[in-house]
């Protein structure tokens, strides 16, 4: 039996970044930039206006006030995506909106707040500026945001929305990512049902399939359900060569040390067997191993295996200490650690067998403090109480008991990694 930290180094140590394809923007949510990307041209690309009023020479409105106002002949109308073909000069302004072009001549805006233009009946034609305005008021010049030949962003950047708006803005519908990593699932046990069947006696619904699939899709991956499979070699043999070109296999059930508990048999007789068993609790059970899979082209590789416990509870907790990592890593993402706060325990916790306990429990914040309470009873079957935690309180293997009131620390399951 092995400690957490170094299962999941044999795991991270196992797996590489998957290689970069192409993808439209918008479904690059994520993921990781494969190449830097610079500017073609200026963004603006031409001074604008940063607000709906009037361009003017700002000498024109020197001393202006509502006991003196500067009157101007309105020459044009601009709108924004439309270019004025006059020029302003002395005594005149142009009427416009936020990110039409600046025309010649101008060198402000006359925002309609400082205007008339509310009273008169027509203010196309002629304006009265109530308020002196500075040269480069209201103006965004060209170039302001994105210089064109500059670095906009760079090779590794985690896409998020704002980085898809930028890669719209330089007119980029496709970018080079690093792929998503496909996950692919079996679940393994003769007492499981799947959820579009009736439920016979002594049989339970299966769970895992959903949950899991839930997670690899949460963090960047693409599920590939396999199925059920019942608890004989052959049946599982037979699963398992449905999948040829996963990146990660992902199987429940089969790994401890019941009679029927064959999935890490098959794996040890199919690929190669690293660990068996890791000193935590839930997820005691935890194998992984590298299987033999073969590509669409044909080409043989090795599948990152990772078999979790059965039981609900365990295999979700499983999957974000190992499994989650791991598909970070492939995306070629570098913050593997999931976010992790110190909280005032509000309850007693006892580790008497020296595990690494991974408790749920509910966080809230009081008074600039984390406060953490258990969700209840902490069975490995008892799924709800994943459902209704958004941490993990962790009690290291040194420690044999927590007290109430004492600070610990907990992993937050609804936070990301890039918070």
């Amino acid at each position: 039996m092995i400690s957490v930290d170094r299962a999941l180094d044999q795991i991270l140590g196992c797996v590489t970044v998957l290689e970069a394809e192409p993808a439209p923007i918008l479904e690059t949510l994520g993921q990781v930039l494969a190449e830097d990307i610079y500017a073609t041209f200026d963004i603006p690309p031409r001074d604008n206006s940063a607000m709906d009023g009037y361009v003017v020479r700002s000498a024109d409105t020197a001393g202006a006030s509502p006991q003196s106002p500067r009157l101007l002949r309105v020459i044009d109308t601009v709108m924004a995506g439309s270019i004025s073909e006059h020029e302003v000069v002395p005594g005149t302004a142009i009427r416009i909106m936020t990110g039409a072009p600046i025309p010649r001549g101008a060198d402000a805006v006359a925002r309609f707040e400082i205007t008339d233009a509310a009273q008169r009946k027509d203010a196309t034609r002629e304006i009265a500026i109530l308020a002196e305005v500075k040269a480069g008021e209201d103006l965004r010049r060209a170039g302001e945001d994105i210089t064109k030949g500059a670095k906009v962003l760079s090779r590794r950047t985690v896409i998020r929305p704002a980085e898809v708006g930028v890669l719209a803005s330089l007119g980029r519908a496709e970018v080079a990512v690093i792929r998503r990593p496909r996950v692919a699932i079996l679940v393994t046990g003769d007492e499981l049902v799947d959820i579009n069947k009736s439920l016979p006696t002594g049989k339970i619904y299966d769970s895992n399939t959903y949950s899991l699939a839930a997670l690899v899709r949460r963090y960047g991956g693409i599920p590939q359900v396999l199925g059920l499979a019942s608890d004989s070699e052959d049946l599982i043999r037979a699963k398992l060569n449905q999948n040829l070109d996963a990146d990660m296999l992902i199987t429940t059930g089969g790994v401890s040390m019941g009679d029927f508990d064959v999935v890490k048999d098959v794996l040890a007789k199919e690929g190669k067997l690293v660990f068996w068993k890791v000193r935590m609790r839930p997820g005691r059970p935890v194998t992984f191993g590298r299987l033999k899979g073969r590509s669409k082209a044909g080409v043989a590789k090795e599948i990152v295996h990772l078999g979790l416990p059965g039981n609900p509870v365990s295999a979700m907790v499983t999957f974000e200490v190992f499994a989650r990592p791991a598909m970070l890593k492939m995306m070629g993402r570098e913050n593997l650690a999931k976010p992790t706060i110190e909280a005032i325990i509000e309850e007693s916790i006892d580790n008497d067998g020296g595990f690494r306990i991974f408790a749920r429990a509910v966080v809230a914040e009081r008074n600039g403090r984390y406060f953490a309470r258990l969700t209840g009873p902490q069975g490995a079957g008892i799924l709800t109480s994943m459902s209704r935690a958004n941490g993990l309180v962790v009690i290291t293997e040194d420690r044999l008991r927590v007290e109430k009131g004492e600070t610990v620390p907990v992993v937050m399951l609804d936070w990301d990694e890039e918070r």
